[in-house]
């Protein structure tokens, strides 16, 4: 059986995204577009013919995410303290998907426009086909690590294993020589949006195809 048959995807939403000045989630995408998709829902859309299942983790914002998330058919969990950061979530995510019996993750943020079907179908194709001792599999563009990133259940298990004062970077570089860069040819791995100044950025680009 192939690694990639449970795979389940992860969506860290539980930021309080104080840079943009509002829930990064909801903006709506394409970017400037009225009463259509947000990033989240955009993002959920994109993982799902990828995974068994698509787990989205919140925080205070679970009230206002919990629609978009149930109308999609994904599933929820609340980060209980979000203001340990961002790995916090990961943790949270991450014990999710081995609570549903599941041993692999594809994770993301909420705060990245959603990749074309073909870059998510590259590096599935790629985690699938790697060799046994492979962790990870981390896409790569112009030199820089993006997201999403796919675990196997070793690399699973050492991220839950660390203190929540720990970060992913730091787990990744203990276990380079477990971890699979795939080069793609695709920007918006590495593209985050953190400000309105980068969002606005985006209107004069065309979303990506799906």
């Amino acid at each position: 059986m192939s690694r990639a048959s449970s795979l389940c995807a992860v969506i860290l939403a539980a930021g309080e995204s104080t840079r943009m000045g509002k829930d990064k989630a909801l903006l709506p995408w394409p970017p400037g577009a009225i009463g259509g998709q947000t990033f989240l829902s955009s993002a959920i859309e994109a993982l799902q013919p990828f995974s068994e299942m698509v787990i989205v983790v919140t925080g205070a914002n679970e009230a206002a995410l919990a629609p978009i998330v149930y109308a999609t058919g994904a599933s929820l969990v609340v980060n209980p303290a979000p203001e340990r950061g961002q790995f916090s979530s990961l943790q949270v995510g991450l014990q999710e998907v081995l609570s549903h019996g599941r041993d692999a993750a594809m994770v993301t943020l909420v705060d990245r426009p959603p990749l074309s079907a073909g870059t998510v179908q590259l590096l599935c194709s790629a985690f699938a086909e790697a060799a046994n001792d492979t962790w990870a599999v981390v896409p790569e563009y112009g030199g820089k690590h993006g997201h999403p990133i796919l675990l196997a259940r070793e690399l699973i298990e050492a991220f839950l294993k660390a203190p929540p004062t720990a970060n992913a970077r730091e787990i990744e570089h203990q276990h380079l020589q477990r971890i699979a860069y795939v080069n793609v040819d695709d920007p918006l791995v590495t593209l985050n949006v953190n400000t309105p100044e980068e969002y606005a950025a985006l209107i004069s680009k065309s979303p990506p195809s799906k």
